[in-house]
């Protein structure tokens, strides 16, 4: 087998792919057009499937006697990425961080090609983030939540020196919060009709709480003596008190009378028209959905 065909990690389209290099090669071409949910990608000039097992198992397939398949970009982009996914779990950081750290990280490792990660200098790492920040335009906490990445697979992973410290941090903007006055404050509250949406909605604006904090409330977190809210592993995982205001407690006790049976979380679906999801809490992405249309019309 003369012909040698190269398996690269490739990210196109917002999906991590295969990408398929070779020399042009009609039979090659036929075969490798017959994979399942194989494409052409016109501005990185190659074939690609999606990264996965079956995938790599179906051009193995394919292309058994064909042509000799070189694994070793995609085995070290493999290799990195789950000792840095891995490490990250054990680490017990947060699912969204994990998700974070793990984009960043994917940019860096799709750049790089045939060039090992665990190669790279300082010098090198500080030339990308210069390339990331005047090619790619990432903003300020993009380029600090990339370095806070780097920084954890080269010391965390690796076991490197702290040599992070030679690469300068963007300043980050600060930037004023945009607040409401009480016509559009009354104007949100009043488009939403459905007490659940209100309840949540309200929580979360009253106690500057994020959508996944409003989430996971319990009843039993809600102190009307000291008239404070107890957030439970909040960002960081730390737990912290915020204030609960008289409206913000009038709310919920009106939400919490009607429903049957008594929820133990506030964002708990009690809805009888969705009775197969009775007593599993809502997600994040529910809640944000359930209070979209209420910050379109105010």
């Amino acid at each position: 087998m003369d012909t040698t065909i190269t398996l690269q990690p490739l990210h196109h389209r917002g999906q991590e792919s295969i990408a398929l290099q070779y020399k042009n090669n009609a039979e090659l071409n036929r075969l490798v057009r017959m994979l399942p949910k194989a494409k052409w990608s016109q501005s990185n000039r190659c074939w690609y499937v999606p990264l996965g097992e079956a995938s790599y198992q179906q051009i193995v397939q394919a292309l058994k006697g064909k042509a000799a398949l070189d694994t070793t970009a995609l085995k070290d982009y493999l290799e990195a990425l789950e000792k840095f996914v891995e490490r990250l779990k054990l680490k017990a950081y947060s699912p969204s961080t994990i998700k974070t750290y793990r984009n960043e990280f994917l940019q860096l490792l799709q750049l790089l090609k045939h060039k090992p990660v665990q190669e790279l200098k300082p010098d090198d790492l500080r030339r990308y983030m210069l390339y990331a920040m005047e090619q790619e335009g990432i903003k300020e906490n993009t380029a600090h939540s990339r370095l806070n990445a780097l920084k954890f697979y080269f010391e965390q992973v690796l076991g490197r020196g702290k040599f992070f410290w030679e690469i300068p941090r963007p300043k980050r903007p600060i930037l004023l919060p945009k607040l409401l006055n009480e016509t559009e404050i009354a104007r949100l509250f009043n488009a939403l009709a459905n007490k659940k949406h209100k309840a949540l909605l309200f929580t979360a604006y009253s106690g500057g709480l994020r959508v996944s904090e409003v989430v996971n409330l319990k009843l039993t977190d809600i102190d009307s003596q000291r008239m404070q809210l107890l957030i439970r592993e909040a960002k960081g995982k730390k737990d912290r008190y915020v204030n609960l205001s008289p409206v913000l407690l009038d709310i919920l006790r009106s939400y919490i009378k009607e429903q049957k049976p008594r929820p133990k979380n506030i964002c708990l679906n009690q809805d009888k028209r969705e009775q197969h999801i009775q007593r599993e809490q809502c997600s994040s992405y529910s809640a944000r959905q359930s209070i979209k249309p209420a910050s379109e019309k105010k």
